[in-house]
Formats: C-alpha cells, sequence, structure tokens
C-alpha cells in the first residue's frame, strides 16, 4: 500500500511486530518513510515479517513484559538508527477466556503485567533515552473492549481500559514535547482474535455500520495518521477503529 504520508527521517519501534496489527503498522510507517524496529518475543518471526516490507527494518527480540528487555530494545532503536521518534505500543496477551470472577491470579498478573504494566515500562525508556530532550509520538493500541462491558474476555478488557486511562494521564504529563494516543480496534481479523471472529468466519456479514470484519491495514492507517504531523495537535485522545460498532 502507498501512502502519501512522508515519515522520512523519523524512527519508529513497533512492539508485537512479528504478525497482525503490529505486523501492518511496521510495514505501512516503513514504507511511508520511517526506519522502524520491529520486537516480539521470537526473532524467527520478526525477520520474516521484516522480509516482506520494503524499507529500512531492523528486529529486536524482547518481551514485552520484560523491563530490562524493553530498556535493551529503545537503547538499540537508538544505536541502529539515531534516535526513536514514535513508540506504538502493540504487544499484548490473553492467556485467560472466560468469567472474570473465575480467572486465577497468574494469569490475572500476566495480563496486567503485559498489557498495563508494558506499555508504561516502554514508554518511561523512549521518553528517558530519547523522547525528553527531542521529543515524540507514543501510540497505544488498546480496544474497543476497554469502552465496553460484558462478554469473555473481561480482564483482557479491564487492561485495554486501564491503558486507556494512562494514555490520558501520560498525554497530560509529557506535552508538550510528546503526544500520547491510543487507538482502540474492533473486532480485526487477527490470530490474536481468532476465537471471537472465526466462528462466525472470515466473509461473514457483521451487525455493525461497515459490515465487514476489520483488517490489520485498517489499524495501522490510524497509526500512521496518528505518528504524523498531520496529527499534530491531537494527544490525549481514543481514536475507535470499529467499522461502526460502537455505535450499536
Amino acid at each position: 500500500m502507498t501512502s502519501t504520508i512522508d515519515l522520512s527521517g523519523k524512527t519508529a519501534l513497533v512492539t508485537g511486530a512479528s504478525k497482525g496489527i503490529g505486523a501492518a503498522i511496521a510495514k505501512l510507517l516503513a514504507e511511508s518513510g520511517a526506519n522502524v524496529m520491529l520486537s516480539s518475543r521470537k526473532m524467527d518471526a520478526l525477520e520474516q515479517a521484516a522480509a516482506g516490507i520494503d524499507g529500512d527494518t531492523a528486529c529486536f527480540a524482547a518481551n514485552a513484559g520484560r523491563p530490562d528487555e524493553a530498556r535493551a530494545a529503545v537503547a538499540a532503536t537508538i544505536e541502529r538508527f539515531g534516535s526513536l521518534d514514535i513508540l506504538v505500543n502493540n504487544a499484548a496477551t490473553n492467556p485467560y477466556y472466560g468469567r472474570s470472577i473465575d480467572i486465577d491470579l497468574p494469569r490475572f498478573d500476566k495480563i496486567l503485567e503485559v498489557n498495563l504494566r508494558g506499555p508504561l515500562v516502554w514508554t518511561q525508556e523512549a521518553w528517558k533515552q530519547a523522547m525528553e530532550d527531542k521529543g515524540g509520538v507514543v501510540i497505544n493500541i488498546s480496544s474497543v473492549g476497554g469502552l465496553k462491558f460484558s462478554g469473555p474476555i473481561g480482564i483482557y478488557d479491564t487492561s485495554k481500559a486501564a491503558l486507556i486511562h494512562l494514555t490520558k494521564h501520560l498525554a497530560s504529563e509529557l506535552g508538550p514535547k510528546v503526544r500520547v494516543n491510543a487507538i482502540a480496534p474492533g473486532l480485526v481479523k487477527t490470530d490474536f482474535a481468532r476465537a471471537l471472529w472465526e466462528p462466525s468466519g472470515v466473509d461473514a456479514e457483521r451487525p455493525w455500520p461497515m459490515r465487514r470484519l476489520g483488517l490489520p491495514v485498517d489499524i495501522a492507517q490510524a497509526a500512521l495518521f496518528l505518528s504524523s504531523d498531520l496529527s499534530s495537535w491531537i494527544t490525549g485522545e481514543v481514536l475507535t477503529v470499529d467499522g461502526g460498532s460502537m455505535v450499536l
């Protein structure tokens, strides 16, 4: 996909970038001119994703929930490209599917470690190592689940609601140098969300206004906008990209 937004001279770090929404964001940012560091847990998957990108990329294997690995990934990005201008906190986990009341504490802790503490730690490192002096953009990938209730992934949704709240706090604290926004995707065709969309099938007509399942590129296009100067007066906001499901 060709973009008319030019991010030449910018460097982005995308977590959870080996597949799905993260890979789509990394691809579109790179093909819009940015240098992009792709990060996730598995180097082979990262290299496979990077091989499909036409742009200047590098890979760094890191677990998004481990602070020392976040610190190292940010440092490696700056060493490789000379700067860090855009951080996309996309990595997430959901090891539990069922009633919130029944979750065991180890899985609860894992969800919060990756989905909430992780974005905070990566943002702290980006701020301390680069953005406090030079400014930048942080984009947190939340979910429409963080804006509503019910369903079998309530603890995941709770982590995403907290991430929205954290986004607004960080925006108020880090401006004007750093803009911090969130994207709340609806149901998107990814392996991560397979249990939610597969029972109805990929091509099934959906009940929301746009009638179709979301694609990773739909979220990537929103991330590109928030990364660019076209959104230079936008911070602390949540951009819902859901085909209209929240209007029902």
